[in-house]
């Protein structure tokens, strides 16, 4: 038996409804998605090592708008 993702909201949503979400949906995969989509929305999923590429690309601000 399967056992459903447990998604979390990012510690910067704080009360707020609309954030990102986070779960592992496999050992080696983290899902993100748009909490006001909820269950029926689309989710992106990365291998571990691409998540981390990606946190830290944004970190260095290479997805910012100029």
């Amino acid at each position: 038996m399967s056992m459903a993702p447990r998604w979390q909201k990012s510690s910067y949503c704080m009360n707020e409804s609309d954030c990102v979400e986070l779960a592992r949906l496999l050992p080696d995969t983290i899902g993100l998605r748009d909490s006001k989509r909820g269950q029926g929305g689309p989710v992106l999923a990365f291998s571990a090592p691409g998540f981390e590429s990606l946190i830290t690309r944004i970190k260095r601000g290479e997805f910012d708008r100029h």
